[in-house]
């Protein structure tokens, strides 16, 4: 639990963080306005990705398709949904390595979530952690600013090189 700072004083947490209960957020990031559609479910399981699915289907507008960029989990991969997404030629899956660019950037989401929401917020219920995160998501879409990347594709992968010739000439 965190404790409550004055001004000028650095945030300090305790040892014993208790927690009251927990939630499973579904979150679905559009790139390009940066809006989130976001969804609390008991757990984390292909039934409740499913709820998710009719979701973002409910919301997304029939004439646009869907480009689902996932991870590698379980949840996404069994025959409910497979049969779900087959019926449904505009949801396009894409699986990406664990570290991919595309999940870091409703990673990116998820901090700021963490960062000024929920670590410094006083949760004594689930329902409490809820309400904290559906007002999250309805504050940040009143004004919803997309994640850009500043480096372009070439100056990554001259980064990524100079690391790994660093690494590989490091003598280990």
């Amino acid at each position: 639990m965190a404790a409550h700072a004055r001004p000028g004083q650095a945030e300090r947490r305790t040892h014993d963080d208790k927690r009251h209960g927990t939630t499973s957020l579904f979150a679905a990031l559009d790139a390009r306005t940066g809006k989130i559609i976001g969804q609390n479910q008991q757990r984390h399981r292909s039934t409740e990705f499913r709820n998710f699915l009719d979701t973002i289907e409910k919301k997304v507008p029939e004439e646009l398709d869907v480009h689902l960029i996932l991870d590698n989990y379980g949840t996404h991969k069994t025959k409910l949904i497979r049969d779900w997404l087959a019926k449904r030629p505009r949801f396009h899956v894409h699986f990406t390595p664990t570290s991919a660019s595309w999940l870091n950037l409703v990673q990116r989401w998820f901090a700021l979530l963490t960062e000024r929401q929920l670590r410094r917020g006083v949760h004594r219920s689930t329902k409490e952690i809820k309400a904290a995160i559906d007002d999250f998501i309805q504050h940040h879409n009143r004004d919803p600013k997309p994640f850009l990347w500043h480096k372009t594709a070439d100056q990554i992968l001259d980064s990524v090189a100079r690391f790994c010739k660093r690494t590989l000439d490091s003598g280990h």
